[in-house]
């Protein structure tokens, strides 16, 4: 191996293959290293930095909810764009404390979280964000499924509680969000769009859909 600067990990004797491999990968991860050094909580930062620079997700923003928060990087780079921003997050992890951001460690799924959620935002969201996956059990069309019901929950919530003009994003699998999905969103947006931010790993199946122009609750 030439002279990259690139750090190997020798495999401990209680560590798989597979985690010495996570574990070398974080440490030469330039995403990794730059979060350490400007204070945000992971690398997922990035990807919310670099689709705002794209497509202006956070200008104007005031309140905003954030599904999945956990660790908390996208709250912290809404939080450092608008100080006086409403943000709320939700997560069934724990997060740690984020100054001026309200957080409930609770399943998004549950009857109770959507109006836990408005009524701590105080008002129509300006952008709804969702980093949710769901936890994962090894067969590829069951993670698939069980994370876009995850998108799909999500895009009926930022329909019920965005104001008009605002927006939505979330993480989706496998090269985009489904037809019934888009189809969804096309409804109630302006426009719907896909993207894979450079931050996010070539090898990762993620990509994330941007609803932009909310057109305004549905009536009757």
């Amino acid at each position: 191996m030439r002279g990259t600067g690139r750090q190997r990990v020798k495999t401990a004797r209680n560590r798989t293959a597979a985690s010495t491999r996570w574990l070398e990968r974080q440490l030469n991860d330039p995403y990794v290293k730059r979060a350490k050094a400007e204070g945000y909580r992971s690398r997922a930062a990035y990807k919310l930095i670099e689709l705002d620079e794209r497509f202006g997700i956070l200008k104007g923003a005031k309140r905003i909810v954030d599904l999945g928060v956990a660790p908390g990087g996208w709250a912290q780079v809404a939080k450092k764009r608008h100080r006086d921003a409403a943000i709320v997050g939700i997560d069934l992890l724990p997060t740690d404390p984020i100054e001026g951001v309200t957080l409930f460690q609770m399943d998004f799924t549950d009857d109770a979280a959507p109006d836990r959620l408005r009524d701590a935002l105080g008002g129509p969201a300006d952008l709804v964000m969702s980093d949710m996956a769901a936890n994962t059990v090894g067969h590829a069309q069951t993670d698939h499924l069980r994370t876009m019901a995850l998108v799909e929950s999500a895009a009926w919530f930022a329909i019920e509680t965005l104001r008009p003009g605002g927006s939505f994003i979330a993480k989706v699998l496998a090269g985009g969000a489904d037809n019934d999905l888009v189809a969804l969103l096309k409804k109630h947006f302006m426009t719907v769009k896909h993207a894979k931010p450079p931050a996010s790993r070539k090898e990762s199946s993620e990509w994330y859909v941007i609803a932009q122009g909310f057109k305004g609750a549905p009536t009757g």
